[in-house]
């Protein structure tokens, strides 16, 4: 954010906010979830802007979760505000638009430019404009539909690895509230939260593409007058046989399956 004294948050563009906007897998099973509130609690990690953070438990067994983003800038990419990834299909951004051949919005990333451009879309909000988006008015793709996933992945809210039990040196056995296992090596385990929100260099969503671009295709024969061959029933129609007296007064023939 610029450097200059504060005198109106709101005028400032500080966001102060009722509820985040996050997915179904975020918010976790729990239909009596708990959230605490903090305003202006810590800047957007995009925009650099002060915003109101929301913080809770998805589950029994899962970690604690907050929301790393401002309302703004999730709805520029129509993310969440937690995980980063669509609400609509709940794949990344770089997935996403590649799938939909659709960029959104431009975003910016000098600190000034991203400034002016989150407080323009502020205002745009405030007069009741829409976002000038184009996620959700493009035709959906069958790479998109393969890709997209239809229930929640609770998976994600799971605790952190300990540390100490990947050095060897963790005491608290099973009463340690991080999971003991070892951590992943490779690129997944190299993430970057700016690196999601742009769409860019993601790790995840170049094992998504890789796959996608594996899975069998049904191409069509290349002799276009060959036709399927469907096994069918084939349906007799007998009218030897004598109707009963329920169906005989409609003169209805019975009908055998071979």
């Amino acid at each position: 954010m610029a450097s200059r004294l504060l005198h109106d948050p709101e005028a400032d563009g500080w966001e102060a906010a009722e509820f985040p906007i996050i997915c179904e897998s975020c918010l976790g099973p729990n239909p009596y979830v708990r959230m605490t509130k903090e305003k202006y609690g810590r800047e957007c990690k995009i925009c650099t802007r002060p915003f109101t953070i929301f913080r809770w438990r998805p589950g029994s067994d899962a970690r604690y979760k907050k929301t790393e983003i401002c309302q703004t800038c999730s709805k520029m990419k129509n993310v969440c505000q937690v995980c980063l990834l669509d609400l609509e299909f709940g794949l990344p951004v770089q997935v996403r638009d590649q799938c939909v051949g659709a960029s959104g919005l431009e975003i910016a990333k000098s600190d000034v430019n991203r400034e002016y451009q989150a407080e323009a879309m502020d205002k745009a909000a405030a007069e009741g404009i829409d976002f000038d988006s184009q996620y959700g008015k493009v035709k959906k793709s069958d790479m998109l539909l393969k890709l997209q996933r239809t229930a929640p992945y609770y998976k994600r809210n799971r605790a952190h690895i300990c540390s100490f039990f990947a050095k060897g040196e963790c005491t608290r056995g099973a009463e340690c509230p991080y999971r003991h296992e070892m951590p992943e090596t490779g690129p997944l385990a190299e993430q970057n939260l700016k690196d999601r929100f742009y769409g860019v260099n993601d790790p995840v969503a170049e094992k998504m593409l890789s796959r996608a671009n594996n899975m069998p295709v049904l191409s069509p024969p290349e002799d276009r007058h060959a036709s399927p061959f469907l096994p069918s029933t084939r349906i007799v129609i007998s009218h030897e046989l004598v109707c009963s007296s329920s169906t005989a007064q409609w003169g209805c023939p019975l009908l055998t399956v071979t």
